[in-house]
């Protein structure tokens, strides 16, 4: 494995890892809304996904498609390796 896709696994490996965490926090939110400490965990992880993922993009490109993420020139959607082919 390159070094470049063996840094590109892990910044995915993390931006999976704080997914993850904003999931399961939503779903206990969902339950005990009134849990300021999880609500702060929370909003903390959805900001370091957010941080995570704009330097990911910066470097690799967009994650996502359809307006959900910008994109810069030249246009890097199509370029490989795509996040779901790179190996693990």
């Amino acid at each position: 494995m390159s070094r470049r896709v063996s840094q590109q696994a892990q910044m995915l490996k993390e931006i999976m890892s704080h997914q993850f965490t904003a999931v399961e926090l939503n779903l206990y939110l969902d339950t005990h809304p009134d849990d300021m400490k999880a609500l702060a965990e929370y909003n903390h992880v959805s900001h370091m996904l957010k941080v995570l993922t704009s330097a990911y993009e910066q470097c690799y490109g967009p994650l996502t498609n359809f307006g959900t993420s910008t994109a810069q020139c030249p246009w890097r959607w199509t370029d490989e390796p795509w996040p779901w082919q790179i190996e693990y």
